[in-house]
């Protein structure tokens, strides 16, 4: 059964060009990575449990230590990698949203591999606001797509 995740992309208009807040992910393996470490707030979750949006909203929470805008949210689509996992995406306006105040959810990793040691890790380590074409640079690879489409929605409302 494939894994389904769901997230939250936020964009806004600053001054006639749009940006989305990504995130760079956390953790020793992507430490000093930089193109293909970044990824829209998002987690994995169970259909039978919760539905996408409700779980894209509190991936977003557990990872920035804040909740998303209020809304309204609308859903860009399902995006699937290549391994099979799909990520279900939602888009919100994020003009008003602050960098201020996030607290980055943590995990536990055995570190150094093979060692017995558990160390805990941000989820996240930083978030930026960034263009479409630098997103598409600093994404990984199977959440690209969801700029794509993100591009064209907007372009077809203006």
């Amino acid at each position: 059964m494939a894994v389904t995740s769901a997230g939250v992309l936020l964009y806004r208009l600053a001054g006639g060009a749009a940006e989305v807040l990504i995130a760079h992910m956390g953790g020793p393996y992507w430490a000093s990575k930089d193109a293909g470490a970044w990824s829209l707030p998002k987690g994995e979750y169970e259909e039978r449990a919760e539905s996408a949006l409700d779980a894209a909203k509190r991936e977003f929470r557990e990872e920035l230590g804040i909740d998303p805008p209020d809304g309204p949210f609308a859903e860009l689509g399902t995006f699937p990698y290549s391994s099979g996992k799909r990520v279900t995406v939602f888009i919100a306006d994020g003009a008003d949203f602050e960098l201020e105040g996030l607290e980055f959810g943590e995990f536990e990793l055995e570190w150094p591999p093979r060692s017995g040691r558990t160390q805990t890790f941000p989820e996240v380590d930083r978030v930026e606001w960034v263009s479409f074409a630098e997103a598409r640079e600093r994404l990984v690879k199977g959440q690209r797509p969801a700029i794509d489409r993100l591009e064209e929605q907007l372009a077809e409302a203006s």
